[in-house]
Order: C-alpha cells, then sequence, then structure tokens
C-alpha cells in the first residue's frame, strides 16, 4: 500500500504549525533565560542552542517527549508572560538607579556623616545582597538613610556551585565572589559595610559580636538564611574564603583518595555531588543513601525519574527509604537503620564517613531574643504578607530569604530574590512616610531548577502543580554558570584583590574583594 499523500493547503499547514512550534520553543527558552537572569543573576547558557537538539532529526524520539509540553498551554502561556513582566522589572530599576544617579550629580548627595537614620541588613546572600542593591540606588541623593550590611563572610557564596566544586579540583575561588559589584555606582556615603556578626537585636538598634558595637536602626532588614551542621557541600560554614577553599579541597583530597564513598541526602546537592564524583571517577563506589522513597522528592515525578536515570547511568548505587544510624570511623563502616553495614574509608581523609548532604535549619537565632512570638515551630521567622515580622510592635522589622517562614515549596535563590525585592520597596514607601503595601505570594516559577547529573549533562525543570517541563542539557563548562554569576554581580571573573584591599574601602562597601 502505498502511503498517503498531502494535498498542498496541508503541507502548508505543516509548515505553519512547525514554524509556530520552533517559536514556541524560542519563546519559552527565552522566558526561562530570562528567568535566571533577573532573579537568581545567572543564565541558563545557550538555552536556545540545546534546544535546537529537540528540533533536529537525531532526536526524533526525544522530541515526542518535549512535544507533549505543548499540551499545557497555560504553562507556555505563563512562561511568556513571566518574561514581559521580569524584563519590564529590571528596566524601572535601571531608569531609577540612572535618575538617582544624575540627581546626586546635579544637586549633590548628604554627606555619609550626615546619614544619621539606618536601614540595618543582617545577613548578604541572594536575600539581604539584593536588598542591599535596590535601596541603595534608589534612596534620594539628599535623604538622610544610609544602608549598613552586617555579614561576617568575606565574600558571596555561589552555593550552586559548592557541590561541583567539592568534588572537581582547581576552581574552588570560584565560588566566592568578592562584595561590592552590586551596589556600585550608589552615591558616596550611602552604604556601609561592616564585616562583624550581630549578637543581639533590640527593638531599636542590634549589637556587633566581634567590635561589641551597637548600632541603631530605622528600618531592620534579617536575612540570615539557613544553616547546615555539617557544612559542604551546601553551605562553607566559613567566613574567610582562603578557609572555605581549604574546607573544599579537604573534600577534594578525601573522594579521591577514598574506594568507596557514601553521599546522605537525595535532594539537589547529594545528586549532584554523587552524580560529579562517579563521573570523575567511575572506578569509585558511590553510594546514595535518602531516606524517602525518591531522591529529588519535592519536585515532581519527571524530575524524580531524570534523577534517578542519572544516578543509574552512571553506576550510582542508590539506596532509598533508609538513614544512616551509626559511622564507625575505627572500623570504616557505616550502618543504616535496615541494618545493612557499609565499608566506608572517606572518613581516612578528613574524620567523617560520609558526605552529609541532608537539610538546612533557618538561622533565626539573632532574633528570639527580639520577638519569641516571631518564631515558628520550625524556627522560621514567621512573617506578615509585606514580610514584617508578625509582630505589631516592630512594624520596621522585616524578614526574607530562608529564614522567613513561607508557603514555597522549594525555597531556593529566586524566592529569596523576590522577597528581597518586596522587602526593599517596602522599606523605600516607609522611608518617604507612606506604607507598606507591596506583598509576597508563592508563585509557580519559583521552582524552576536547574540540577546537574554528571560533569557535562543537565536538566531545568519547572512544575505548577498542574503541569511540568523539562528540558536536557550539555554542560560544555566544568565551572558551570560561576563566570556569569561573578559578571552579574558586578565583578570581572575570576579577578579579586582579597587582602589588598583598602580598610577604608571595605567599610564604605565599595571594595570589590572585601
Amino acid at each position: 500500500m502505498e502511503p498517503p499523500t498531502r494535498s498542498p493547503g496541508g503541507a502548508t499547514r505543516c509548515r505553519r504549525a512547525e514554524h509556530v512550534r520552533q517559536q514556541l520553543i524560542y519563546l519559552i527558552a527565552s522566558s526561562l533565560k530570562v528567568l535566571q537572569l533577573t532573579t537568581t543573576e545567572v543564565a541558563l547558557p545557550k538555552f536556545c542552542r540545546r534546544l535546537q537538539y529537540f528540533l533536529s532529526s537525531e532526536a526524533a524520539g526525544a522530541s515526542w517527549r518535549f512535544c507533549n509540553m505543548f499540551d499545557k498551554p497555560a504553562l507556555i502561556a505563563k512562561f511568556i508572560g513571566l518574561t514581559v513582566v521580569l524584563i519590564w522589572g529590571e528596566i524601572k530599576f535601571a531608569l531609577r538607579a540612572a535618575w538617582v544617579r544624575h540627581r546626586a550629580r546635579w544637586l549633590g548627595a548628604t554627606a555619609a556623616s550626615d546619614r544619621t537614620r539606618n536601614i540595618v541588613i543582617v545577613g548578604a546572600s541572594f536575600a539581604g545582597y539584593h536588598v542591599a542593591r535596590i535601596v541603595a540606588h534608589s534612596l534620594p541623593p539628599k535623604s538622610p538613610y544610609r544602608v549598613v550590611v552586617v555579614e561576617p563572610n568575606s565574600h558571596f557564596h555561589f552555593t550552586w556551585v559548592l557541590p561541583r566544586f567539592c568534588v572537581v579540583k582547581g576552581h574552588e575561588n570560584k565560588a566566592f565572589i568578592p562584595y561590592g559589584g552590586n551596589v556600585a555606582g550608589a552615591p558616596d556615603g550611602v552604604i556601609r559595610w561592616v564585616r562583624d556578626r550581630v549578637e543581639s537585636v533590640s527593638p531599636a538598634s542590634v549589637r556587633l559580636q566581634e567590635s561589641d558595637e551597637e548600632i541603631p536602626y530605622d528600618f531592620l532588614v534579617i536575612a540570615t538564611g539557613s544553616k547546615v551542621k555539617g557544612g559542604l557541600p551546601s553551605r562553607v560554614n566559613a567566613t574567610d574564603r582562603n578557609e572555605g577553599m581549604k574546607r573544599m579541597r579537604a573534600i577534594q583530597d578525601g573522594i579521591e583518595a577514598a574506594k568507596t564513598v557514601v553521599v546522605v541526602g537525595g535532594g539537589a546537592a547529594g545528586v549532584e555531588v554523587a552524580t560529579d564524583a562517579k563521573d570523575l571517577y567511575p572506578d569509585k563506589r558511590i553510594i546514595l543513601v535518602h531516606s524517602r522513597s525518591t531522591v529529588m522528592h519535592r519536585f515532581g515525578k519527571i524530575l524524580q525519574d531524570a534523577a534517578q536515570k542519572g544516578l543509574e547511568r552512571l553506576g550510582v548505587e542508590v539506596i532509598l527509604e533508609n538513614r544512616v544510624v551509626n559511622e564507625d570511623a575505627e572500623a570504616g563502616t557505616v550502618t543504616l537503620r535496615c541494618g545493612l553495614e557499609i565499608p566506608c574509608d572517606y572518613y581516612l581523609r578528613n574524620g567523617i564517613c560520609q558526605i552529609n548532604c541532608t537539610g538546612q535549619q533557618p538561622a533565626s537565632d539573632v532574633v528570639s531574643g527580639l520577638s519569641e512570638a516571631a518564631i515558628s515551630s520550625t524556627g522560621h521567622i514567621n512573617v506578615k504578607d509585606t514580610l514584617q515580622i508578625a509582630d505589631d510592635d516592630l512594624p520596621n522589622v522585616y524578614a526574607c530569604g530562608d529564614v522567613a517562614e513561607s508557603e514555597a515549596p522549594n525555597p531556593n535563590a529566586r524566592v529569596a530574590m523576590r522577597q528581597a525585592a518586596v522587602v526593599a520597596e517596602n522599606i523605600l514607601q516607609a522611608a518617604r512616610g507612606g506604607r507598606p503595601t507591596h506583598t509576597y505570594k508563592t508563585y509557580w516559577a519559583d521552582g524552576v531548577i536547574k540540577l546537574t547529573l554528571g560533569l557535562d549533562r543537565s536538566v531545568s525543570y519547572s512544575g505548577d502543580g498542574v503541569s511540568e517541563l523539562m528540558f536536557n542539557g550539555k554542560e560544555k563548562e566544568v565551572t558551570l554558570m560561576a563566570a556569569m554569576a561573578w559578571s552579574r554581580m558586578g565583578q570581572k571573573p575570576y579577578e579579586d584583590n582579597y587582602h589588598e584591599a583598602d580598610p577604608e574601602d571595605v567599610e564604605a562597601g565599595k571594595t570589590e574583594g572585601t
């Protein structure tokens, strides 16, 4: 039987459908790229080029899975609409910052010594640094307010690359981005940078730990983030860049020397460390232990399946619904809840028998003395929709980022920076004598994630609770998006004058290597 022939009209319709399909792919890819650029300060590099794979004849089987997403027009429309909203938001911020700079040049700015009213920001990771960026560039030049950032770390920790750089050697410095670039160009005297910890908080001031200085505030932002008892690969747990690099190298050396490595925790950090380690050292035994029934359990089934297949492809042993209940450093074993005893020699190099990639806890201790009622049962800070803490006696105190209680199912940098924008705009309103009106609501795009599954493969995933989208990707750079993160934070990759910075520049928030 001869195959059916298409009419000329049918062929035209097919060409039009293919054209529409390619345009939709381009728009969705652009939406994802803008989403990354404007909310996490990094981008999905060369995303559109990767998507061309799905249009090629070699990917006929894969493209069908990809095309299934076109049965989900609502999610596609959301991506396209999100692109417009985010671009417009960045344009508005850029115009406002430019107007402030020009007014400062024409009319002059309030001297630092005359800025007697403080907006104190405790913590300068994704949330706190973003609040500082917006407020510093938006305060009127003649404003009596200044931004005071209290941050113990010498550098911004780009946590997304920590799992990779705990495995691959020679790139540790790239996870530590010098502060200063994001607030460069703000009027002189508008920002003060203090490298210290906050010891305690009162309704009117904060007291620093090292210097014992007391800093009064008109507005206070708690952006202390989360903490991980085990530290790397989720958090550095070191304030100095060089010490952080030293700890990363210790893990690298431990993995390199070991025959068997046990990774505990099947979230993003655990999956990435396990797949990177197995990809780099295929002859080693890498075991991933997770307490849930599936890895990446906070996300949708498509991502869970992709992560499981990525682990299996490389030969990582996955043990689900189990926990490590005992570590015996002398015997060189870990014991699971089910009774299984696993030989593990990673402890020989750094005193531990496993790489701990389990969950994080909010760093809310500093607020407990200020308002016990504002601390939730999980240790987060309860907040109103305006992100003011849930205490009517403290309307000038805000919280954002991982430390704040929110309904976001997967708290991440994207959530932190959206919350930071709400806090910044509300403080600017209140500083003008107005009432805070900006509110934070959880948003479907907060769940976008990029997950590496080995040194050269990744998936980018999004779900809105109803539909899911996922793109396979190829990673050409072992450093992932580190260079782009540096650039987006106003720094030239990977230039850093750490230990050479002028102390006065550090205090003024101008240094590029504080």
